[in-house]
């Protein structure tokens, strides 16, 4: 059904024309057509998510994979950060493990390194180790996620070590001695299905930066979570293009999905002229290492804070939910007494300043460079929804107006296929939010 009405959807769309909250949908006609074959055999269909903590927590992106891989079959459960790059690390439908003494560098927080640290790939980390028997591994939770191809990337570079890749019965030394640095990738085909594999340093040094499981010769959706917890769009850029562009063109996406912005809307440093300008370079960056993969940009979620500082906006303050705007923002100067919110506004929760600015250039930059656009925050209900989401009797958002529940997870994942599924098919669907009381 989806492959016979794409003509007609190329045709309908217009420029900017949404269906519900999904913006020039006819910009993933590529995608669309790819998901056509997504049943059968074949390659499966590849959809890689880089994003923030939204992306890195799995539970929007794991609940819309289990949503894809019911509808259209599982291809695996697609590309990951090699082993456990962080504490609390999550990697829904697979269990990855490693032994002790892997140094990490990341692209933001306590793993990032500036100086000296071994290159970044598409996952955002990578792991290095110099021990002999070190080694990481990955297990599939269920028959769903059982894999017959293992990719492993690493780092090739003079005076580097050597790996071993172990997947079922076979066994591969792999030396990652090169000429110059260069990223690398290595891929395990399998006769039969497997639930676990391994990476061990057989001797000298070893630099993983990202790993892969999936499913051959039965099509089905692969959906892989590239988060960094904190990050902003802008600190993809401390990957290495070379890198990066290389394990692109080796786990070959037929969709790539830009989620970030709610970290953005939280930086006390943010301007709409800055951003502007670093989003339209960063989505650039990315076509370039991935040329012809459509792009899909998720805007930033509805979201709040209790943060005086946060609340204004080159001096004007973030309204409060159901309130008009005022011109007297609670600045924070030292020295200073913060003076109470008048009574309309004083719930204490609302949307950062910034928030709606984020929002704005996200919907005008995805326009403008040829990008579909999800609108997340109208999906949800609009502006204010966040306080609402947290205080349900079951909660779709957690206390902290930022992130959101298992069933939060859930609902979002419904919400964002089901705007796909009515653009593809061509039909309108009224704007609703997903929340009900």
């Amino acid at each position: 059904m989806i492959g016979l009405v794409v003509a007609g959807l190329m045709q309908a769309v217009v420029p900017q024309a949404c269906t519900a909250a999904l913006c020039d949908a006819e910009r993933l006609h590529p995608f669309v057509d790819r998901l056509a074959t997504a049943q059968g055999s074949g390659e499966p269909v590849r959809i890689v998510q880089i994003g923030d903590s939204h992306t890195a927590g799995d539970q929007i992106t794991g609940s819309w994979r289990t949503l894809l891989q019911a509808r259209y079959g599982s291809g695996g459960r697609g590309v990951l950060a090699p082993g456990r790059p962080y504490a609390g690390y999550l990697t829904r439908g697979v269990t990855a493990g490693m032994s002790d003494g892997w140094s990490v560098n990341g692209i933001f927080g306590g793993a990032y390194r500036s100086v000296g640290a071994p290159p970044i790939g598409v996952s955002g980390y990578s792991l290095t180790n110099t021990r002999p028997g070190a080694a990481m591994t990955i297990a599939a939770d269920g028959p769903a996620q059982m894999f017959d191809r293992f990719t492993v990337c690493a780092l090739r570079r003079p005076g580097a070590g050597t790996l071993t890749l172990a997947a079922g019965a076979v066994s591969q030394v792999w030396s990652l001695a090169a000429d110059r640095d260069e990223g690398a990738c290595r891929t395990i085909d399998l006769d039969a299905p497997v639930s676990a594999a391994s990476v061990a340093v057989a001797a000298g040094t070893a630099t993983i930066t990202s790993w892969a499981t999936e499913r051959r010769g039965r099509g089905g959706v692969t959906l892989s979570n590239l988060g960094t917890v904190g990050a902003q769009f802008v600190h993809v850029r401390r990957t290495d293009e070379a890198v990066a562009a290389n394990e692109l063109r080796t786990y070959a996406p037929d969709l790539i999905v830009l989620a970030f912005g709610t970290n953005e809307a939280f930086w006390p440093g943010f301007t709409p002229a800055g951003y502007d300008a670093t989003l339209r370079a960063d989505v650039s960056r990315i076509r370039r290492l991935a040329p012809g993969v459509p792009i899909l940009l998720v805007g930033a979620p509805d979201s709040a804070t209790r943060t005086p500082s946060l609340m204004t906006l080159g001096g004007i303050a973030s309204p409060a939910c159901g309130a008009v705007p005022t011109a007297a923002p609670p600045v924070v100067r030292p020295g200073e007494i913060v003076q109470p919110l008048p009574a309309a506004q004083s719930s204490g929760w609302r949307p950062t300043a910034a928030l709606a600015s984020v929002q704005a250039i996200q919907r005008r930059v995805a326009h403008d460079l040829g990008l579909a656009y999800w609108d997340w925050a109208r999906a949800m209900g609009g502006r204010c929804t966040a306080h609402r989401w947290v205080t349900d009797p079951a909660p779709l958002m957690r206390g902290d107006h930022v992130h959101f529940t298992s069933r939060g997870g859930a609902a979002i994942a419904q919400a964002l296929q089901a705007d796909l599924d009515a653009a593809i098919t061509g039909l309108s669907a009224p704007v609703a939010p997903v929340f009900r009381r």
